[in-house]
């Protein structure tokens, strides 16, 4: 990868201060040299270092030291997603204990992640403001990303059973950044990132973050993407008591789909590496767009109050065939495996069936977030005191689509487009383009939150650590493929609810010396049956939330003056009325 980082305060600063040596030392005659006092001349260059050791956290509910925070904590800074050559958040996520990575099961497009076991799908932030849209996020505009483990809706609101993962955006600053960075992989994928930021007073400054990449993601070349983005934001009252900034992010993703190979007697099917199920005209294009702003301003006691608004649109076009199914072709067409995937033929005998997964999903999100926090003392003890509301609503719209085709000349059921040879499949254009609209299924939520947080120093060792979160969430689902809401169905025309739910978070912190923290902590977090606002089959009304319970003890150590960092944590994550999916003939 090629980086070129230039910075030319540092690099004017460093040059004056060599030039000043080797001007006082060719002026000056030897014997003046020799009978001179002793003098020291020279520039200091204060500043901060970037590397893997710097962790700064940046989420307002969160304390800036993170020795502070009675749950286990991971940042993923700049310098560490640089020297990886991370390109998007699930590459960055593999640095993190604790995290599994997943592919699009269950028809899921995006990220698939999953923290402490608990799936993390709606758990996933940008600068501390829900991100739930499915979509495939880069990191081009981050400056890091945090990752929060345990349940933590006293800090969220529902979901984060597993805990939260935060995208901070690069900020604009008050230093020129001139970065560009190329990259390219022996599989023929190209990538180019972009990072200006302009100071455009003593107190405003803007930013711009671009990204553009394309080519095959994989050794299997039928894999290609073609992706852009640009994330503009400008800043304004840098370093004075109101602060004001405005951010955005477009980005667009055009990406060919595969869906992997299909089992065979208990196995992936003995294929070639380029044996893709699919078809050359499959795609799945996204554009995503957010927009936000924050206002902050800093009393003179100490004391501060935020605004911030964040608005999420996320719209997905996706023309996706998979292998479903391997069996047989005669005169009478495509004839399925029994048992399925079971077969003794040999593999040139065997035929896939593909199965179109087509639709076009929209995905929006407006939040509204306010907070007062500040410090106060009652008596010999020391209040961190954060109070905030939040209001916000989420819509979703998914229209499904078919598309049906034939095989060797007979006609397939509804939403199946034909059949490849197992061993060497055609890779060509769908035989057919037309799209039959089936169900389309929308969903709505309002967010309405309270809550209160107060980290008590007792002692400049000791902390005690308390919150409490009122969350009201009322959603509502419909499906259009059953719009008569026919008894036996699985699939109701529309459900709908209401969950309120108080949310914990205690904690008792121990710091014998600077180096050393010991903690033990307490949380709650809810999970509502139509969180994801998608349908809920096999039940005829919603489901009580699901209650998540955590215990948890651990240490931080901060070794070789803080530039190696030890965690460690013990912890129970207890779910109550666990939602578990049954057959309809077991219900």
């Amino acid at each position: 990868m090629l980086q070129r980082t230039i910075n030319p305060r540092g690099v004017t600063a460093r040059r004056r201060a060599a030039a000043i040596g080797a001007g006082a030392l060719a002026l000056a005659p030897a014997a003046a040299l020799a009978d001179a006092a002793p003098r020291v001349d020279g520039v200091t260059v204060t500043g901060k270092r970037h590397g893997y050791g710097e962790v700064e956290n940046v989420l307002a509910k969160l304390p800036a030291d993170l020795r502070d925070i009675p749950q286990s904590v991971t940042v993923l800074n700049k310098g560490l997603l640089q020297s990886q050559g991370v390109t998007s958040l699930a590459e960055a996520l593999r640095n993190v204990p604790g995290i599994t990575l997943g592919g699009a099961e269950g028809g899921q497009i995006g990220n698939n992640i999953n923290l402490n076991g608990f799936t993390a799908r709606t758990d996933i932030f940008l600068d501390g403001m829900r991100d739930r849209g499915q979509y495939y996020r880069d990191t081009f505009a981050l400056e890091s990303v945090e990752v929060l483990m345990g349940p933590s809706s006293m800090l969220f609101g529902r979901g984060s059973t597993g805990g939260a993962i935060n995208q901070v955006s690069k900020r604009p600053v008050l230093r020129p950044i001139q970065e560009v960075e190329g990259s390219a992989t022996t599989n023929g994928l190209a990538r180019a990132v972009a990072d200006v930021n302009l100071p455009l007073s003593d107190q405003a400054a803007m930013r711009v973050a671009v990204m553009g990449q394309k080519g095959p993601v994989s050794t299997r070349d039928k894999t290609r993407v073609e992706d852009y983005g640009v994330a503009p934001s400008i800043r304004f009252g840098i370093g004075t008591p109101t602060e004001f900034t405005v951010s955005g992010l477009v980005q667009h993703n055009r990406d060919r789909p595969d869906y992997g190979v299909p089992p065979l007697n208990g196995r992936p099917a003995p294929v070639g590496r380029e044996a893709v199920y699919g078809y050359s005209s499959d795609r799945t294009i996204q554009d995503i767009v957010a927009v936000g702003g924050e206002l902050r301003h800093r009393f003179a006691s100490g004391w501060q109050v935020r605004n911030q608004l964040q608005y999420n649109r996320i719209r997905t076009d996706a023309v996706e065939t998979a292998g479903q199914g391997i069996g047989t072709v005669n005169v009478r067409g495509y004839a399925a495996l029994v048992p399925a995937g079971i077969s003794a033929l040999a593999p040139e005998q065997l035929f896939v069936r593909l199965q179109s997964h087509d639709r076009v999903i929209r995905d929006t999100s407006l939040y509204d977030q306010l907070e007062i926090g500040g410090e106060a003392a009652t008596g010999p003890f020391l209040h961190a005191l954060l109070a905030g509301g939040e209001l916000g609503h989420d819509n979703y719209r998914n229209q499904n689509y078919t598309r049906t085709g034939s095989c060797n000349g007979i006609a397939l059921p509804a939403g199946y487009t034909g059949c490849v040879s197992l061993l060497n499949p055609a890779y060509g254009a769908s035989p057919t383009s037309l799209e039959t609209p089936t169900n389309l299924a929308r969903g709505q939520a309002d967010t309405a939150a309270l809550y209160l947080s107060d980290t008590i120093t007792l002692t400049p060792q000791v902390k005690l650590v308390g919150g409490l979160r009122w969350d009201r969430y009322s959603a509502k689902i419909s499906n259009s493929i059953n719009s008569a809401n026919t008894p036996g169905n699985t699939a109701f025309a529309r459900l709908s609810q209401t969950v309120d739910f108080t949310s914990v978070r205690l904690g008792a912190i121990w710091r014998p010396t600077s180096a050393q923290t010991y903690y033990v902590s307490y949380s709650t977090s809810f999970n509502p049956s139509l969180e994801q606002l998608t349908s809920t089959t096999g039940i005829s009304q919603p489901l009580a939330p699901e209650k998540n319970t955590s215990y948890e003890a651990g240490a931080k150590w901060g070794l070789l003056g803080d530039r190696l960092n030890l965690d460690a944590a013990l912890f129970q994550v207890r779910k109550d009325n666990a939602r578990t999916r049954m057959s309809p003939s077991a219900v």
